[in-house]
C-alpha cells in the first residue's frame, strides 16, 4: 500500500467513494475520483480528490484502480485499465490492505453466501461483543469495512457480495464462510459457475473454512477452493459429524473446536436462543458460531450473544396479529432461495410475492411450499412467471394477481392476503424477488407492508391509524 505521491484512480462516487477518498488522501495518493454522474461525483468535492466525470480509460500516470463493487469487469473504464496493466481491487481489498499496516492488524471473520448473510454476520457481532471483544459488522451491511477498520475495530464480522469479493485478491481472514449459493446476479457474474467462483474467493487464504454440509454449492466451493492448509469445518442441521457444528435434540453443539472431536461435544445453545424462529436461521446461528469458535468465543458467549441479538428489519419480523392472523415481513427475501427459508417456517400461509425475478426461476420454490399455501397474492412485474408456477405445482391455491399501476398495490396486497387468510394462518410477505420495479429498494417495500398491517389492525380495532 506505498501510494504515497502516487496517482489512484477511484471509479464510482457513491457509498464507496465517500468511504475509499479519504483513506487514500491520508495515505498520501494523488486521487482522482471518476463517475457517470455528475452530481453524485460533486458530493465528493472538498475531500482532496481531482472530480472528474466519465472517465472511459485510466489517467496515464495511475498505479491503482479502487472500483466500486457494483461495476461490472466489462466496464470500459476497468477493461482498459486491466489492458493498461494497472491494478483493480475494491474497497474491501483496499481495507484489507490497510489494515495490514496496523501495527496489530484486526482479526476478519467474513459471511457470504447468496442468503442469510446480514443475519449470520449481526448474529456474530453479537456473539463477539457478548465476549467482550472490540468487534463491529461491517462490509455489506450498512457499514463500510475501511470505516471500521480505520475506527480501529479488532474484529471484524464482514458480509462481503459477490461484487466485493471478484475484486478482492490478497483478502486471508481467520474464517471465513459461504452459507449458501442460489441462482442470483446471473446477470452480473455471466454463470452460476463464475458466480461461485466469487464466493469461492472468500476461502482462497482463510485459515479456517467454514461450510454448510446441508447446502451442495457450499460443500463444492470450500472443496475446490479452501487452500490445503485451511481447517474445514461443517454445519449441518442434523447430529454433528466429528469436526462439525449441528443439532442434538434441541441444543446446538460444536463437535469441532472440542479438546477430543471424536468423543466429545460441547453444547452452544438451545433453539430457542435463536431469533427469528426457522431452520434458515438455525443454520445461520450455527455459521456464526463456527465463526466465533475458530476466534476462541466460549460456548456461554455464543449462547448470550444470540438471545441478545436483535433481528435487522425486514428479515422475517411479526409486524402484527389481526383476528387470529399473523403479519410477517421478509422483505429482505429478495430472491426464491431466500424466500424458501421463510416459508418453510409456517404451516398455513397466504404468501404475498411477486417483483423482478431477474431470471431466477420459482418452480422448485412453489413446488416445496405447494403444500403450506392458503392463498397467493401477487404483485410486480413477474407475476404471470409466480402465477404460472403456482398454476402448475398448486392448481387448488386461489391465486389474486393484482393489476399494475394500484395507486396503493402493498395497501391492496394486504387487503386480498386478509381475506383469504383464517385464524392461525400467516400472511408473509416473502417477495421472492427484487423490488425496483415498484419501490425504491426492499426497505420501502417492507416499510410499505408494515403499514398497511398496521391500519389493517387499528382498523380492526376500530382505533384511528397513525399510518392513516
Amino acid at each position: 500500500m506505498d501510494v504515497a505521491g502516487r496517482h489512484v484512480l477511484v471509479a464510482g462516487a457513491g457509498v464507496t467513494g465517500k468511504s475509499v477518498v479519504p483513506a487514500l488522501v491520508e495515505l498520501g495518493a494523488r486521487v482522482t475520483v471518476t463517475d457517470g454522474n455528475a452530481e453524485r461525483l460533486a458530493e465528493l468535492d472538498g475531500l482532496g480528490a481531482e472530480l472528474v466525470p466519465g472517465l472511459t480509460e485510466p489517467p496515464s500516470d495511475a498505479v491503482l484502480v479502487v472500483t466500486s463493487p457494483g461495476w461490472r469487469p466489462t466496464s470500459p473504464l476497468l477493461v482498459a485499465a486491466a489492458e493498461a496493466g494497472v491494478e483493480v481491487i475494491g474497497d474491501v481489498e483496499l481495507a484489507w490492505r490497510v489494515g495490514q499496516l496496523r501495527e496489530h492488524p484486526p482479526a476478519w471473520l467474513v459471511v457470504t453466501g447468496t442468503n442469510g448473510k446480514t443475519t449470520t454476520a449481526g448474529m456474530l457481532e453479537s456473539i463477539l461483543k457478548a465476549a467482550g471483544s472490540n468487534a463491529v459488522a461491517c462490509g455489506n451491511i450498512g457499514y463500510a469495512a475501511l470505516d471500521a477498520v480505520q475506527a480501529g475495530y479488532d474484529v471484524l464480522a464482514v458480509e462481503l457480495s459477490s461484487f466485493q469479493l471478484h475484486w478482492s485478491s490478497t483478502l486471508a481472514p481467520d474464517a471465513a464462510v459461504v452459507l449458501n449459493l442460489a441462482e442470483d446476479h446471473i446477470d452480473w457474474h455471466g454463470s452460476m459457475d463464475s458466480y461461485a467462483a466469487a464466493k469461492g474467493r472468500v476461502y482462497a487464504r482463510a485459515k479456517v473454512a467454514v461450510h454448510n454440509a446441508d447446502d451442495d454449492w457450499s460443500t463444492r466451493i470450500a472443496a475446490e477452493h479452501a487452500p490445503e492448509g485451511a481447517r474445514r469445518v461443517g454445519f449441518q442441521l442434523d447430529t454433528p459429524r466429528a469436526g462439525e457444528f449441528g443439532v442434538v435434540e434441541d441444543l446446538l453443539v460444536d463437535r469441532a473446536f472440542v479438546a477430543d472431536p471424536d468423543n466429545s461435544a460441547e453444547a452452544l445453545a438451545t433453539l430457542a436462543d435463536v431469533r427469528p424462529a426457522g431452520p434458515h436461521n438455525v443454520a445461520n446461528a450455527l455459521a456464526a458460531a463456527a465463526l466465533a469458535r475458530a476466534h476462541g468465543v466460549s460456548p456461554d458467549a455464543v449462547a448470550k450473544g444470540l438471545r441478545e441479538y436483535q433481528p435487522a428489519p425486514h428479515r422475517a419480523v411479526e409486524v402484527a396479529e389481526v383476528a387470529g392472523v399473523r403479519y410477517i415481513n421478509d422483505s429482505k427475501a429478495t430472491n426464491p432461495h431466500a424466500a424458501a427459508g421463510s416459508l418453510r417456517a409456517h404451516a398455513s400461509i397466504v404468501w404475498i410475492a411477486g417483483g423482478q425475478l431477474k431470471g431466477a426461476s420459482v418452480d422448485e420454490l412453489v413446488s416445496s411450499i405447494a403444500g403450506r399455501l392458503r392463498g397467493v397474492v401477487l404483485l410486480g412485474v413477474d407475476s404471470p412467471v409466480i402465477a404460472a408456477a403456482v398454476a402448475r405445482h398448486a392448481p387448488d391455491v386461489p391465486v389474486n394477481s393484482l393489476r399494475p399501476g394500484d395507486d396503493e398495490p402493498m395497501t391492496a396486497a394486504v387487503s386480498a392476503a386478509s381475506a383469504m387468510a383464517r385464524p392461525g394462518d400467516v400472511v408473509l410477505l416473502a417477495p421472492a424477488a427484487a423490488s425496483l420495479d415498484m419501490f425504491s429498494s426492499y426497505g420501502e417495500r417492507g416499510d410499505a407492508f408494515a403499514a398497511a398491517v398496521r391500519v389493517l389492525r387499528d382498523d380492526a380495532a376500530g382505533e384511528p391509524s397513525d399510518d392513516s
